[in-house]
Formats: structure tokens, sequence, C-alpha cells
């Protein structure tokens, strides 16, 4: 166990954190495990370790890490709670995540599903979007900075090295800067990095996650820099044939060493991932423009060469460091007798009622944690908290409102009243199987979200009930964001128009049918006017639409003269009823037909009669209820509509056997 590990144990931070255990060590920072007495809670505390308090390179990145979490709120980046830096303990307060790392899960499984790396990558692209939308590029993304919890939700951490992508301030410590196994070239070679360094480590990511091996290995980091900037990895189905081609493509285009020609935002690589998960055999077939050779070589060769020498310079810094006792005593006396000189004139000024107390002017503080306002300013002003509420563009202790506005006067000592975020409001996300999609896109929105319906087939889930939701369910997300709502359109059934027989011979009707991907059904012979082998009637009829592979029966004259007594009654379905519901025809109390289908998408039903005697009596149940009577007149061939005893104008009319056929 470290030495500083037992200097915190069994002690409470703050006056409310409790030391546990430690668990984890980085490179500047120790990782504990905390409960907080006051919010009931157990956290994570990192706190900086003592040998680098007085170091500025590590005081700034530790404090850069605070800052820019401090602005973040998202359910797929550690939250963080509190900060606080003393002269004693620099720590930050942050959720604690009970998982593993990423790196540690893969080195367990060895080789990913695809799905589980595209379940995996979509969350980690998720936060970083979010992060660069803010103005935050995390330039350390590597499976190391990734939680996995025991649900599959993902926690991106360590932003230790995160810069505002505003920001212009470059050391020559950030070249050397992340795990040269994910860094970008750009990074590699000290240029200035934005949010496409971070999709290029996501790149790296993926490909590690779906082939179990990284695209680049070399026995010292600088010749791992050097492979970053000019080395070509090899493609991933090289390594795992089983990877899909569009996966492939997208893996591939993150990792491009020309940054214009890579994704150019998280969003654009989520957009793509959301396609192939749609259809996983689809293709992208990316085109790039490069560099000529020469011109690439040129840049390889002079990043090299300076990468070299930045790493000999940096050694040599380290063999020369010596601690500045002189500079440091100076510096103690020089400041005790400033202190002194304050005090006496704090007291000069304390004791002389005629001063008149002077106006300051206000500074800006939205965007500013609270708790380090109120310490920066406590000798201006008197820092109010007036309320605390959920903010969506401000993160947990960052004031987002302020009165007096900045610019305004007041007096010195007076007050300032804020409005302290809590974070964007988190929201569970519900469990949506199979329920109607128009309850969950009601309930989606109710909770402040932002539902979109996208309709695929499945197999067992019925149509228009939801199959899942992305993000899944019990995931926590923030207020406004999307949910994809994926609603099942039933069985992967195609469909398609039922073509007309009548007039054709069998063996022409036939052919007809293999061509619409149907088949031909019963064939029965009728006496008819028509010639012996000529189809008079079919069955579903003409124009209908029906599932591939349905029997399309027929009806067939013999020659024999006299006229085929077939008619078919057109009924008009309830245009409001918008589900499958089965019709039955009867014809003198005998079932003649039945079909179920959907009133609302047909229309009009056609059962066919087949008479002997001149009137028939006709009934339409619909769901085993009465729907509609009619009396049918084959030697008129004429028919009444007389459902409820009434004989409705306009149902009256003249049907032929060739109007139905």
């Amino acid at each position: 166990m470290d030495h500083n590990a037992d200097k915190y144990l069994g002690k409470r931070l703050e006056g409310r954190y409790e030391i546990q255990e430690l668990i984890g060590t980085g490179g500047m920072a120790n990782v504990y495990k905390a409960y907080d007495i006051i919010d009931q809670r157990t956290v994570a505390v990192k706190i900086l370790r003592d040998e680098y308090l007085t170091n500025e390179e590590f005081l700034r990145r530790f404090k850069n890490e605070s800052k820019a979490i401090a602005v973040l709120s998202h359910p797929n980046i550690v939250r963080v709670y509190d900060v606080s830096f003393t002269n004693r303990v620099h720590s930050i307060v942050m959720e604690y995540i009970d998982g593993i790392t990423l790196k540690d899960y893969i080195e367990n499984q060895g080789i990913l599903t695809w799905k589980e790396a595209v379940h995996f990558t979509l969350q980690i692209l998720r936060a970083l979007q979010h992060a660069h939308e803010k103005g935050i590029v995390h330039r350390d993304i590597k499976p190391h900075n990734i939680m996995l919890l025991p649900n599959g939700t993902i926690k991106v951490t360590d932003f230790g090295i995160a810069r505002f992508a505003r920001s212009e301030v470059k050391t020559i410590t950030d070249r050397a800067i992340g795990s040269v196994h994910y860094i970008s070239p750009e990074q590699a070679m000290g240029d200035n990095t934005d949010e496409k360094s971070d999709i290029y480590s996501v790149g790296v990511m993926l490909f590690e996650m779906l082939t179990g091996k990284l695209p680049f290995e070399a026995e010292t980091a600088v010749s791992v820099a050097i492979k970053q900037i000019q080395s070509q990895a090899v493609r991933p189905t090289e390594l795992n044939p089983n990877i899909p081609k569009g996966l492939e493509d997208i893996t591939l285009r993150a990792m491009q060493k020309n940054a214009a020609l890579r994704y150019q935002s998280a969003a654009e690589m989520i957009e793509d991932i959301e396609r192939f998960k749609q259809n996983p055999s689809i293709q992208f077939e990316y085109k790039y423009n490069s560099e000529s050779p020469q011109a690439q070589r040129k840049k390889y060769r002079r990043a090299i060469s300076e990468t070299r020498e930045e790493e000999q310079q940096a050694m040599e810094a380290r063999r020369r460091r010596r601690t500045p006792y002189l500079p440091i005593l100076t510096g103690v006396t020089f400041a005790f007798v400033l202190a002194s000189m304050a005090f006496v004139g704090l007291m000069i000024w304390l004791n002389n009622p005629f001063t008149k107390v002077p106006e300051i002017e206000v500074p800006n503080l939205v965007g500013v944690k609270f708790d380090t306002a109120k310490e920066q300013y406590a000798d201006q002003f008197e820092l109010v908290q007036e309320a605390v509420s959920n903010n969506d563009e401000w993160g947990p202790g960052i004031i987002f409102e302020q009165s007096p506005k900045s610019g305004r006067t007041i007096r010195q000592g007076g007050t300032v009243k804020v409005k302290v975020s809590s974070g964007q409001l988190i929201v569970t996300i519900p469990n949506f199987e199979r329920r109607p999609a128009e309850q969950a896109i009601q309930k989606l929105e109710e909770l402040g979200l932002v539902p979109e319906e996208k309709q695929i087939y499945h197999d067992d889930i019925p149509a228009g009930s939801v199959i899942y939701t992305d993000p899944s369910k019990d995931s926590q997300v923030n207020a406004g964001t999307k949910v994809y709502v994926y609603v099942s359109l039933g069985p992967d059934e195609a469909w398609t128009t039922v073509p007309n027989l009548v007039g054709l011979t069998v063996d022409q009707a036939r052919h007809l049918l293999e061509i619409n991907n149907l088949r031909m059904g019963d064939v029965t012979e009728e006496p008819a006017l028509e010639p012996a082998g000529t189809i008079v009637a079919q069955d579903p009829d003409s124009g209908s639409v029906q599932i591939e592979g349905t029997a399309i029966n027929v009806i067939v004259s013999t020659g024999a003269g006299g006229e085929f007594k077939r008619i078919a009654i057109p009924v008009e379905l309830p245009a409001d009823v918008d589900e499958l519901v089965t019709f039955q025809a009867y014809q003198d109390g005998k079932l003649v037909q039945e079909e179920t289908l959907n009133p609302s998408q047909v229309g009009t039903w056609k059962p066919w009669f087949t008479g002997e005697t001149e009137e028939v009596y006709i009934e339409v149940y619909m769901n085993g209820k009465p729907y509609k009577q009619y009396e049918l007149n084959f030697e008129t061939r004429t028919y009444q509509d007389v459902t409820g005893g009434a004989d409705l104008p306009g149902n009256r009319g003249m049907v032929r056997p060739r109007d139905n056929r």
C-alpha cells in the first residue's frame, strides 16, 4: 500500500467524507472509497499526492480536471459532487462507480462481440458529444479511463488532461500526454488537438474490442508514437473475419491519420453506428483523399525528430532538478513581511471612522463553482446562495444566475445573490417492452424526453408494440435526451398485389401468379357462357394485397352453356376500425367465406356467393357479431341491403358476372 494511503484511511475529510479504503492509484493522485455522512451515500475521493502539491504542472492538471467535469452533467460521465483546494489537501469528490475498467473487461474477454462493442462505443460517444458541446476535449480516451457497471452502463472518467477547445494554451508536456497506444497522430506530433482527436481514440478502442489486439505495438512508447504517426493499421477483419464489413468501415474512418478524413463529430459517428445497427449488412465504402507520399514522409520525419528531442530534454531536466531551498526561504520571509504590513494597514483602515467605503465592480460569477467563488471573493462581498435547481447548461455546484449582474457596482462588503445548479434533471427510462407505442411515446414526453419512433420487423412482438428503446430501459439520461422507440411491424412478411386472372387459361394464370410470388389454389369447373378452360372468377379478388405465397382459387368455365351464377357483394367496412378483424359471410345460414383483415386499410370486402335457387339470404358478421344483411337474386343479378330491416337507398344495383371478376 502507498505510504500516502495511511495518512487518510479512517480520517474524515472536510468534516463529512469518512475515508474507508484505497481503491485506485494513478500517476498524480490516489482514489479512495469514502462515505458522505451528510448526504448518506458512498463516494469516491480523488486526492492529489503530497509530493505534487508544489508541482505547478500536476496542480494545473488536477485543477483542470475539476473545472472540466464541473460543467459536465451526463449519465455516461462520472459525476462530481464537490471540489476542495487547500494548502494541505487538493481533492475531488465524485460518484462512486462499483464496476471494472473497460480495459479489464477486454483483457478478460479477449474479443468482444460486435453487439457489445457497439453498445459500449455508443455510450462513450454520447458522453464525448456532451463534453464537446461544452467545449471540452478529453485528450486521454482509453479503456483504462472507462468504467463498466454490472448493468452494462459506461462511465467516462479522468478528465485530468482535458482542455477547453477554445483554449490556445499548449505546453511542451502536452505532446507526450495520454497513453501512446490510443493518442491521435496530431497529438503524438504535438499539433493542436480538438474533438477529432477523441474520435481517433474511440476508433482505436473499437479496433481493440473487435480484434482483442491494439493496432500498434512496440517496445518503447516513442516507437508506438511513431507508428501512430506513420503506420497504417491492418484491417480488423484480417484479425477477426466475423466483424461485419460496415462496422469495419466505421472503425477505419474513425482511425484516419488525417483528421479531416475522420468523423468530424461524435454525433456523426453515432449516426453511422445507428444506421449499422438497423442494417448490419450495410457497407459504407468511404473514399479517402490524402497527402502525397513525399509530403507525408517529410511531415513524419519532422514529428519523429521533435518527439525524440523532447524526450531527451525531459530526461535531462529530471536529472538536473533540485529542490530550491534558498528561494523558498526567501519567499517565506518576504511573505511574512508582506503579511505583517497588510495586518498593520488593515488595523489602521478599520479604526478610521472617516474613511468612505469604496465601491467595487461585480465580477461575472456565472460558470464558477459556488464554493470557489465564495472563497475567492470573501474579502470583497458576501456571496449568498439564493436557490439550488436543475439546469441544462451548467453542472452541479456551478452558479448559473447572479444578482446584481456582472459589471454593476456595489459597496465593498455588500451582498451578491446567486442561483446554483444541481445539474441536469436525470430521468430513468421505464421498460416499455410489448406496450403500445402510443403509450410509450406519451410517457416519454411526460418525462421531459424527446421520443422518436422507428419501425422494424419482429417475429414475436405484435405489430404496434414496443420492442426496445435506445437508450435502453433503466438507463439514466438527462431531460431533453432523444430516445429512439423501436416499434414492431410484426413478422417480416412481404406483400404483393393479386393480378386479374379472369379471361386467362389456368396455365397462363399460374405463370402470372408465379411472377407475382403467388401460387395457384383450388381449380373448380362451372358451366358458363365463356369458352371452355377460361377462368371466369377468382378468390381473393384482383387488386387485393396479399402475403407472398398466398393461394389464389379460380373457377373455370366448362363451356357447357348457361350463365355462370356467381356474384360478389362489395361490403363497405367501418373506416374507424384500425385493427385486425374477422369477417364471416353466410348464405342461407351456411358459412361460405371467412377472412381476417384491417377495415381501415382494406375499405371494401367482396365475399363470393354461388347459387342454384333464384333468391338467397346473406348475413355478414364482424368478430362474431351481426354487421350486414343482404337479399341476393341470381336471376336478376341484384342485391339489396336489408340491414336492420330497412331498404337503404343507394344499396340496390345490378351486379353482372363480368363486373365481379
